[in-house]
């Protein structure tokens, strides 16, 4: 089994390989049950499948597309991923904005599975709601999570509320007012690292283990201290799945059933974690503590959701039915 992560941790250096980019309310408990992975293929957008926000459906891990203008044209769907930190596009999109087809600014760039040297373009303006990026270098990357035309990052989201609802097929990225939390979602207190990555607490049966919200991820993955302090070993004759990561690099992880997983007062059944040491973890200094990724196929058996930065918060609202 292949599995497609879009993560790009850092893009960072220029044509000489120097310089860095900068890098609760109570309800009661709901529950969700998870979708396995399946093999990754490009999405034809045809009616009546979903523009931008798709749930996740017994054979198909969900998405969450951001309907992006780059240099006023577009709109271009680039694949959400809050585990990204810099913005990228693929090829086709980079053709069409009137990339160089010569001599490019190479950047390099790092992924969950590896890093890898890729060309780039310069754009004027990245834009959607309220986020208005000017002057940026956006690599230019091979492939992007089902099908997508690139990664919107993380970059400018600091002040931004983001909200996805899957049964509307919506998303809306619009500056943060700290809202109150509406009827029917649990708030979930976060916090942003060095890397702005969105983290929360969850548990896992009783033990409580750090989270990285990662919409650029089909499958939740988790390292291999988790995997220690869960006593979760590698099964005999069991599945292994292959993890591939925006920059093409292949890692091998081992699929483990786990106990039941509590996000706020959601419960998520059924969750089958990836585990292994990615470059990522390493790449970030949590090879040592337990953490896990918190992928699509976690995030898209909700019914909706918000990323509220200025408020660090995570609000869930579980889907009926699923």
């Amino acid at each position: 089994m292949h599995l497609l992560c879009c993560l790009l941790a850092v893009a960072a250096t220029g044509p000489e390989g120097t310089g860095n980019l900068p890098t609760p309310v109570e309800v009661p408990p709901s529950t969700i049950q998870t979708t396995t992975a399946p093999v990754p293929e490009e999405v034809l957008v045809e009616a009546p499948e979903p523009r931008y926000v798709a749930p996740n459906k017994r054979d198909r891990i969900g998405r969450v597309w951001a309907p992006v203008m780059i240099n006023g044209q577009g709109p271009f769907r680039l694949v959400l991923d809050t585990g990204a930190t810099s913005s990228a596009v693929i090829q086709s999109v980079a053709t069409r904005l009137g990339a160089a087809a010569s001599s490019p600014r190479m950047m390099r760039l790092h992924g969950v599975t590896g890093s890898a040297l890729v060309p780039s373009i310069k754009v004027d303006t990245l834009e959607v709601g309220d986020l208005l990026l000017e002057g940026r270098q956006l690599p230019i990357v091979p492939d992007a999570f089902g099908g997508a035309e690139g990664v919107l990052g993380t970059e400018g989201l600091i002040d931004k509320r983001i909200v996805v609802d899957f049964r509307k097929d919506e998303i809306s990225i619009r500056r943060s007012r700290q809202q109150r939390v509406e009827a029917g979602f649990t708030a979930v207190p976060l916090t942003l690292g060095a890397h702005r990555l969105p983290t929360f607490d969850v548990l896992i049966g009783t033990l409580r283990v750090k989270a990285i919200l990662d919409t650029g991820a089909q499958a939740t993955v988790g390292n291999n201290a988790l995997r220690e302090l869960l006593k979760r070993r590698p099964i005999e004759g069991g599945l292994t799945q292959d993890i591939i990561g925006v920059t093409l690099d292949v890692a091998r992880g081992e699929v483990v059933p786990v106990p039941t997983m509590y996000i706020g007062g959601i419960q998520v059944r059924g969750l089958r974690l990836t585990f292994g040491d990615m470059f990522i973890f390493e790449r970030w200094k949590m090879t040592r503590e337990p953490v896990l990724l918190v992928g699509m196929d976690v995030i898209g058996s909700l019914e909706a959701f918000v990323i509220d930065y200025p408020k660090r918060q995570l609000q869930i609202r579980a889907r009926t039915g699923f």
